[in-house]
């Protein structure tokens, strides 16, 4: 089913190329404009506004990168790194696209941010990927991460010693990497500020833009944004969801069909390639 559901929409995105180069009446103009950009807000602040970069990938968890990102992204400059530039899936079938490749990304970063999702088994063994996130994480103010992005921070090398959170199902993992597991919705330790799965996101967005812009900004933020959720359920941990339904989450989570504990385990024995001693 999502296997189909994805032919659909690449299915779909190359339907509207091909409309585009059928059409020779469209201007150029027109096809490179960027439909909405009138609505994008810059909001003017006391402080600078601090760079950004948030590692996207193919297979990434959407709302990991767009809790944060809409959080944040009217107060900073926000750049969506990638290897190259071209169209991405996420793991909901939301087609994203990279605005800067590891190449052209800034060399220092106040804040350097990688998402979770299903996708981030391969990039645990990317070395190109790693390698930049070591070097950009050497330097960059905060170190930062939301769901199972932690465990990629962990791979390159970036939280050894350091408390972590991550997604509850990846939580025993982090010991791998030289990180404490706790289970908690945002753990900031020292300039590591660590989310925990998907939703937690939003959390760690005001969080982080309290500590780049202060508190008042991010509490003006989380009103503007209405954030003040009332879970229908109040089933969003093992712990409140009882064994039945955590075994069908457990279920549900494998059937992206990725071994994120084998890739874990091999990632830890690399890690020391990419580590590079905090400042």
């Amino acid at each position: 089913m999502i296997a189909s559901k994805r032919r659909e929409i690449v299915t779909l995105a190359a339907g509207v190329v091909a409309a585009s180069v059928l059409n020779p009446d469209k201007s150029k103009a027109e096809e490179n404009s960027l439909q909405g950009s009138k609505y994008f807000v810059s909001r003017a602040t006391a402080r600078p506004k601090p760079k950004i970069g948030m590692l996207i990938f193919p297979g990434v968890t959407s709302l990991d990168l767009i809790g944060p990102q809409s959080v944040l992204a009217t107060t900073s400059d926000i750049f969506l790194i990638w290897k190259n530039k071209n169209l991405l899936l996420s793991d909901s079938g939301l087609i994203l696209k990279p605005d800067t490749t590891l190449e052209e990304s800034p060399k220092n970063l106040d804040v350097l941010f990688v998402p979770g999702g299903p996708g981030q088994v391969e990039v645990m063994r990317d070395s190109d990927v790693l390698k930049f996130l070591a070097d950009r994480g050497s330097r960059a103010n905060y170190v930062t991460s939301v769901c199972t992005g932690a465990l990629v921070l962990g791979a390159a090398g970036l939280l050894q010693g350091y408390k972590a959170g991550t997604h509850w199902a990846a939580l025993s993992l982090l010991p791998l990497f030289g990180a404490k597991p706790m289970n908690e919705r945002v753990v900031v330790d020292r300039n590591r500020l660590t989310g925990g799965g998907v939703t937690a996101g939003i959390d760690f967005g005001l969080t982080l833009l309290s500590a780049l812009q202060g508190e008042r900004v991010a509490k003006v933020q989380e009103l503007a944004m209405q954030y003040d959720p009332h879970p229908p359920f109040n089933v969003g941990t093992p712990e409140k969801a009882g064994p039945d339904v955590t075994r069908d989450a457990i279920t549900w989570i494998q059937a992206y069909g990725v071994d994120m504990i084998g890739t874990a385990h091999a990632a830890k024995e690399d890690m020391q390639k990419y580590t590079i001693l905090d400042r």
